[in-house]
Formats: C-alpha cells, sequence, structure tokens
C-alpha cells in the first residue's frame, strides 16, 4: 500500500548534457573556436547554429548560482539541475502526478515511522563507483548539518537513517510523514568516500555523481555547463549533448538572445514580448500553467506584521484582479489560498475572504491605530514575470489604505539569502513546486518550519501534522483543505495567483514545459533536419 516502484528506465527520454566519453578531450578546442570567432566576427547566430550541429544548446534562466555545493542552492530549478548531475534519491513524475524512485530502486514503509529504500544495483557514477546506503546516510546529513546547506527542510521529518546492506537503507521519521518520498526528490546523493577524502572542497574539485550528465563548468552569477553522460542508461540520443544554462535577469535580453540563436530556450517570457517572440521565423512560444504560488509574505514576528488587522489590510488592499488585467495579460489564475486546479488540497468552493476593498483595509488600519505606519516592501528583479511592475503597482494601493511604503529592490541574491534567514519582514516572492504543497506550507507557516516567516498558530500546525500522518489519500485531502482554510483566514501571508508560464523555445528543438518551472534536459530534443 505504502510502495513506490520505478518503471522500465529505457521508456523515459530523460535528460542529457555535453560531450561524454570518448567526446570530452574535445572541449576545450570547440570553446576555443567558439572564441576565436567571436573576435574575428562571427555573427551569434551563425555561432549558434554551428554549435546545434553538435547536439550543444543554451537555456536563458532567471536564476541565481549559489556555488558548487548542491546542498548550498534551495532555488527548484537550480536543485533539479543538481539532481540530474548527483542523481537525487526520488524524482516527480509529471505523466503520473507523484513521486517515483531515481537512485533508488524502491520505497516503502514498512510502518507509519520507518521506510525501507533499496538502491539500484545496475547504476554507478561516473568514475565507476557505486552508490551505496552509506552515501545516502551521508547525504542526509549533509543536508542537515552542512555550514553551507539552506535545503534542511528536506529532511526535516527524518530521525535517523541508518545502513541496513551496502544496498539498504532504513529511514525513520520523528512522526508519520505520508509525504517523505516528495521530500527525496530533492535529496541529491553525493560521494561519502570522496567527502571523507577531500573535505568541504569535494563539490568544487570532484563533482562527481550518478546521473546523466556530468558538471562541465560551473561560473557563479554567469552559468552552468552540463555534459551529458553518453552510456547513462537515462539519456536518449535525441537529447543535446551539452546545455549550458545561462543566468540572464533582464526579459528583454533573453528574448534577443532566443531571436540571434544565442539560446534555444528562454525562461519567464512577460507578456508584453509574447507578441515579439510568435513573429520570430526561428522561434515559437510555449506555455505551462504554474504550480509557484505568488505571494505577499508578512512576518508576524515584525511589527506592524504582529497585528492581525495590519495584514488583512494588505489583503484587501490589492487590487489582483487589476494587476493580472493590466501587467500579466489576463495570463494568471487567481488563488482564493495557497493551491489552484490541479494541485493537492484544491477546493473549487472554497473563497477567500479577502477581496479587494481599500476602504475596509483603511478601517482596519484605523482600528488598530496603525494609520501611516512606514513599512519597507522588497521584490525581486528580474526574478518572476513583471515583478517589479507588479511591486511598483502595488504600493499606490497599500498607501491609499494608510501604510507610508518604501520600496525596496536589491539583487535576487541578496534577497534571497536574507529571506532563508529571516531577515526580511515584507516581501513579495513566489514559492515553486507545489504540486503537492505539503513541504511548502511546512516551511513557510507551521511554528519552527524555518525562518522565511515566523509565523505560528497551534491550531494549524496540528492541521499540518495530522495532513502528513494520513496515509489514506481522502483522509489527508479533507484535512489539508481544513488547513488551508485556515491558513487563509489568519493571513500570514495573502496568497496571489498561478502564473501562466510563457517560454521562448527554438524551432530547432521540441520542448514542452513542465508545471515545476523546471528546465529538464530529458525533456528536450533536437529536431532533425528533413
Amino acid at each position: 500500500m505504502f510502495a513506490f516502484h520505478q518503471g522500465p528506465v529505457l521508456d523515459l527520454k530523460l535528460l542529457s548534457g555535453l560531450v561524454g566519453g570518448k567526446n570530452m578531450t574535445r572541449m576545450p578546442t570547440l570553446r576555443c573556436l567558439a572564441s576565436a570567432a567571436l573576435l574575428f566576427g562571427a555573427s551569434p547566430a551563425a555561432l549558434a547554429a554551428e554549435e546545434m550541429t553538435q547536439q550543444r544548446i543554451a537555456v536563458a534562466i532567471t536564476e541565481t548560482l549559489a556555488g558548487h555545493n548542491p546542498y548550498g542552492d534551495a532555488v527548484v530549478l537550480i536543485g533539479s539541475l543538481w539532481c540530474k548531475v548527483y542523481g537525487c534519491l526520488m524524482r516527480y513524475d509529471f505523466e503520473t502526478g507523484r513521486p517515483i524512485p531515481f537512485l533508488a530502486e524502491s520505497m516503502e514503509a514498512e510502518d507509519e515511522l520507518n521506510w525501507i529504500v533499496r538502491l539500484r544495483p545496475d547504476w554507478v557514477r561516473s568514475n565507476g563507483d557505486p552508490v551505496l546506503a552509506e552515501d545516502v546516510v551521508h547525504s542526509i546529513d549533509r543536508v542537515r548539518n552542512d555550514p553551507e546547506s539552506t535545503s534542511g527542510f528536506i529532511v526535516q521529518p527524518i530521525d535517523t537513517a541508518e545502513v541496513v546492506d551496502d544496498l539498504t537503507v532504513r529511514i525513520t521519521t520523528h512522526e508519520p510523514t505520508a509525504t517523505l518520498a516528495d521530500n527525496l526528490t530533492l535529496l541529491q546523493i553525493t560521494s561519502k568516500r570522496l567527502y571523507d577524502e577531500h573535505g568541504q572542497s569535494v563539490y568544487r574539485s570532484h563533482p562527481i555523481g550518478a546521473g546523466p550528465y556530468r558538471l562541465s563548468e560551473l561560473s557563479i552569477g554567469s552559468h552552468m555547463v552540463l555534459e551529458r553522460v553518453d552510456d547513462h542508461p537515462m539519456v536518449a540520443p535525441s537529447n543535446p549533448q551539452q546545455i549550458m544554462y545561462r543566468i540572464m535577469a533582464e526579459p528583454e535580453a533573453r528574448v534577443t538572445a532566443l531571436a540571434n540563436g544565442e539560446v534555444q530556450i528562454a525562461q519567464g517570457i512577460p507578456p508584453q514580448l509574447i507578441d515579439r517572440i510568435e513573429q520570430l521565423p526561428n522561434a515559437r512560444t510555449e506555455f505551462a500553467n504554474s504550480v509557484e504560488m505568488m505571494f505577499l509574505a508578512m512576518n508576524p514576528a515584525t511589527a506592524p506584521w504582529d497585528v492581525k488587522e495590519a495584514r488583512q489590510a494588505v489583503a484587501h488592499a490589492i487590487n489582483r484582479e487589476g494587476i493580472v488585467r493590466a501587467l500579466l495579460g489576463d495570463r494568471a489564475t487567481l488563488l482564493d489560498g495557497p493551491v489552484g486546479e490541479g494541485q493537492f488540497g484544491f477546493d473549487p468552493d472554497f473563497k477567500s475572504p479577502y477581496g479587494y476593498d481599500p476602504e475596509r483595509a483603511r478601517e482596519l488600519l484605523e482600528s488598530v491605530d496603525l494609520v501611516g505606519v512606514e513599512i519597507d516592501f522588497y521584490t525581486p528583479v528580474g526574478r518572476y514575470t513583471a515583478d517589479r511592475q507588479i511591486a511598483e503597482a502595488m504600493v499606490p494601493m497599500l498607501e491609499e489604505a494608510g501604510f507610508s511604503v518604501n520600496l525596496r529592490t536589491p539583487e535576487w541574491a541578496t534577497l534571497w539569502s536574507n529571506v532563508q534567514t529571516g531577515g526580511v519582514p515584507f516581501y513579495y516572492m513566489g514559492r515553486g513546486q507545489m504540486l503537492d504543497p505539503s513541504r511548502a506550507l511546512r516551511q513557510y507557516f507551521e511554528t519552527g518550519g524555518s525562518p522565511r516567516l515566523e509565523f505560528s498558530d497551534p491550531e494549524l500546525d496540528a492541521l499540518l501534522q495530522a495532513e502528513r500522518a494520513a496515509f489514506d489519500p481522502d483522509e489527508r485531502y479533507g484535512l489539508m483543505r481544513q488547513a488551508i482554510a485556515k491558513l487563509t483566514e489568519e493571513v500570514p501571508a495573502h496568497f496571489l495567483w498561478l502564473h501562466q508560464m510563457a517560454w521562448g523555445v527554438a524551432e530547432t528543438v521540441e520542448y514542452t514545459p513542465r508545471q515545476a518551472d523546471r528546465v529538464d534536459g530529458w525533456d528536450i530534443h533536437i529536431r532533425t533536419a528533413p
């Protein structure tokens, strides 16, 4: 009843990267040729065409790269890239809508607290080392205790992990946790032997994993290059041999690069630029409904957000419908809680008590003598679709309600670091990978879940703990609905919308974006000329 089984691996069209095996020695030459061509005036489009003959593509992304440590970056897309290098214990299957084994062969619950994970005996690291049970235990320890780790929430439910034999691990949780497999889709399995030999520098000097990619190059703040492991069972011949993920925060830059053939996939195309892509002869637009909730977080550990009426005033002050219409081109779905249709816990009959009502917002501030209170409002710039413009539109709405607003726009890396450590009292942000929202709700809204938003409500805690402990899906669904209703009413965050995400895709590749805001190379296939 609690088992997860792996389907036939060879039926999967999985992620590729660069030039693996015997072709690796060609990479320095190719890079030198590309650099020389740039110096002597070859156009980016011409270079891109040449690269495509080598099955090499570039993807323009909005994320940052924290460094070489796979446990030091909690952003969904970047974490998924490290899973492709090292291999994660589980992975999310979008076709079945549930977690399935990746490096694991199976995952079964012995009882409500104990899980047995059996590793695949036939997959090895790119240096030939086997993936062992001791590596799983080591990786859980690294997530929990690595000083650079920002992913402790992944292993938060785990009490102990112990080696049963070389390929078997027993994981014991603090409490019944029906959602543990979902957590383990984010657990990269690194080598205990290599860590024991090289220490904390191992992630830079020996980034050796059992995924279908090798890390070829990483430049913090610039790009990440993955190269295909040609003999890996997850590799398909039509996947690109090399994928460069280029950080490009500005939407105009991403679209221009797509038009010039410098990139073949561009993330996060804002509504005002969609028509430009549609008119390109070499590219098209693909759409995916996001499962990343966009929200306004109000940390109750700081004033004035410790006063519920102030939080309610924010929720009533924001004209979500107007923003979606004017700035998002109606390409978003309004939320009545943290989840929308297709996500676990969605209730089509539930309506948020906080509709747009600026008069009510001001009345609430007046009732607690907070009219004129000064607040700092933080937003990313270039991280989400039209994020700065949206925040700028919200400022006069908040001021009409009675707040005195200072809009803050730090660089994403700084803002994200401060949010994770609890240093930002009021901010606009998204939380991705919420097909099942359990982990995210615990992380942000359960007592002690993380410093990101220090909210505490015993009734909500009890509901969230109960839903995680419910192995029966119907029982869990009912408990999740109750938790969502309670959370929405208490309004430590005002839930806004789910974007309909637009991606620019070159005509030279086949690619359909996934809901979870990630770019997996196994979803990318190079079109062959007729």
